[in-house]
């Protein structure tokens, strides 16, 4: 391999870097005579390059072993940190996928937000994103992954808060920050104790040290439960995942990206830490636990949405459950294949998603209707990208499917019927969906929908051939599930449970005549879905109102007791000496008068205290 493409393989992150500096006059509005779209075409370009070196690289490193290319960034007396890079055909595959798909969503974005004053910040947020992802896509360092998970958290706020003239967007934004913020607290303090415990931060030192460490259980969970922390907001998992649903609040070029590889990044992240986590048996409990309750929970929540954006994000965060509990019974080859297919498929939804909101104008179900005869193209597409989600024989989402039955029910049969729920629902919901959006009669605001132009048809096609070519794609790694009884049982199974959830969705959502939306007849269960179990509510009680009737009560201990004793302190103070300045005459046989007085009281009160 030559030397050159490894030594430069920490340039793939920084085209993106780039391209988000290059785009900073437009962006700032120190050039306007040429527009914003000078400043896209910039940024597409970097893009463009990241893409074609991380290919370059990916065709070179394939038959060879790992690599690792460490840049020396801090040495002082005995810390030592540095940049480490791992040049392997999975990390630079990440960073193809991540650069390609990248590069799609921006150039999707030129139809998207074609007329939009913001356009070249955008650009340049979208930079700064797509450096971030690349650089932790390639990072064999857990020091510098967790500054690049730091970048991730301030671009989600800044892309989420894009529109930011709309008070809805401005919480959005800050409620995901603050979200992520808690993950990050936690994953810091895990990093900085197993700086100490193992001496390093390189992701294969640390795979080294955990084969050999001997830590109390009590420690090695604490550890386990600081660094899944992270991955666990990052992912939006049970309790940390109604920043993602707020986050639909943003450009959906953006959602392009967060919802197939940003959150994808915290599930890479806590793949690399694997070895380090089984050092607890109930940190793999745990992981079990949250991926299981995240993706029947958030399945369940999807399909009573009525925000278009709002019912895919929330199976974002299923399909990243599922990944959890892969990871947590230690199966991460299995979880990429898995994040791999997911990223695809769910890309391919929000280009079909950006195309009908950019069209109507509207993201509610409810309004829509018949747009199959007026936008065909969006309606394959869409109808490809349901299909690969789900366990739909032969795509992308049937082999992931497949790959996780086999693990699921060796290892605990109850997790395969927490797979077929989410994927049976999942089905449901994106036959609800297709229903509710392209079947029936239209509705006011689809009667004159055209398609959409090119610049967001053509990576919405792209997209779709590349679902398609999946399974060939599979194949070619040699990443296809072994085909063994066992396997055939729970592909049955898996198709069973797409296919009963399809039919129960044309059957309520494809008619021509049906209430919108279908209302159950448990209307307190069909609200505990909709309004996410009242999460929020409960953290508004819980948390909210507690600390800010904490911050009430020291404001007022603040200004009444600590501002009160020292206000009375200086009073004094100055009471005392507008008194005695007046005793002041500048006559020196009255001051020596005064102290010899004093000095025969003292020995006075000296002499006479015995006696008394």
């Amino acid at each position: 391999m030559p030397h050159f493409l490894l030594d430069t393989s920490w340039w793939i992150p920084c085209y993106g870097l780039i391209g988000a500096f290059l785009t900073l006059p437009w962006a700032i509005g120190l050039i306007r005579q040429t527009g914003p779209r000078p400043a896209a075409y910039l940024n597409i370009l970097a893009t463009l390059l990241a893409l074609g070196h991380s290919l370059v690289l990916l065709i070179q490193i394939w038959p060879e072993p790992p690599s690792s290319v460490v840049i020396p960034w801090l040495h002082i007396v005995d810390l030592r940190l540095d940049w480490v890079l791992e040049v392997s055909p999975v990390s630079v595959g990440a960073s193809v996928l991540i650069t390609s798909l990248s590069l799609l969503a921006q150039i999707y974005a030129l139809g998207y937000l074609e007329k939009d004053w913001g356009l070249a910040r955008f650009y340049a947020l979208m930079g700064f994103f797509e450096g971030a992802m690349s650089g932790i896509a390639i990072s064999d360092s857990l020091f510098l992954s967790y500054a690049l998970l730091e970048m991730l958290t301030l671009s989600t706020y800044l892309l989420v808060g894009f529109w930011y003239a709309q008070p809805l967007v401005v919480k959005a934004a800050r409620d995901a920050f603050l979200t992520k913020r808690v993950g990050d607290l936690l994953l810091l303090m895990g990093v900085v104790g197993l700086a100490t415990l193992a001496g390093s931060l390189n992701f294969s030192d640390l795979a080294a040290w955990a084969a050999t460490a001997d830590l109390a259980p009590w420690l090695a969970t604490l550890l386990g439960l600081a660094l899944i922390a992270g991955p666990t907001g990052k992912c939006a998992q049970f309790p940390l995942h109604l920043w993602l649903d707020e986050a639909m609040e943003g450009p959906n070029p953006a959602s392009i990206l967060r919802n197939s590889v940003v959150v994808a990044c915290g599930a890479y992240v806590l793949i690399k830490l694997q070895p380090v986590l089984v050092l607890s048996p109930t940190v793999s409990v745990v992981l079990m636990a949250l991926g299981s309750l995240t993706a029947v929970g958030s399945s369940l929540v999807s399909i009573a949405q009525i925000d278009i954006k709002r019912t895919l994000s929330h199976s974002t965060s299923a399909y990243l459950g599922l990944v959890f509990v892969a990871v947590g019974l230690q199966q991460p080859q299995i979880a990429l294949v898995f994040l791999f297919a997911h990223a695809l498929a769910k890309a391919l939804l929000f280009m079909g998603v950006g195309s009908i909101i950019s069209t109507i104008i509207t993201q509610d179900l409810t309004e829509m209707g018949g747009l199959r005869s007026r936008m065909p193209a969006t309606t394959t597409a869409f109808a490809v990208g349901s299909a690969a989600m789900i366990s739909f024989l032969p795509l992308g989402g049937f082999w992931g499917m497949v790959h996780l039955a086999q693990v699921f029910m060796g290892a605990q049969p109850w997790l395969m019927g927490v797979l077929l729920g989410v994927n049976g629902l999942t089905a449901f919901n994106l036959t609800r969906i297709f229903g509710l959006i392209f079947q029936g009669k239209p509705q006011p605001k689809t009667r004159r929908a055209p398609e959409v132009p090119w610049p967001m048809a053509v990576p919405m096609v792209f997209m779709a051939v590349m679902n398609l070519l999946m399974p060939l794609l599979l194949a070619t790694w040699h990443l296809l599930p072994i085909w063994t009884p066992s396997t055939q049982q729970s592909a049955l199974l898996l198709v069973a449970s797409s296919g009963l959830g399809m039919m129960v969705g044309i059957r309520l959502y494809w008619a021509t005549e049906r209430p919108q939306p279908v209302k159950l007849a448990w209307r307190q269960l069909q609200n505990l879905f909709a309004y996410d179990f009242y999460v929020e509510r409960f953290y508004q009680q819980i948390v909210v109102v507690p600390f800010a009737l904490g911050s009430k009560l020291s404001t007022w201990f603040d200004r009444y007791w600590v501002d009160g004793v020292v206000n009375g302190v200086s009073l004094a103070f100055l009471a005392g000496g507008e008194s005695l300045k007046y005793t002041v005459s500048g006559r020196m046989q009255l001051y020596l008068l005064t102290i010899v007085m004093a000095v025969v009281v003292a020995g006075a009160w000296l002499i006479l205290r015995p006696l008394s």
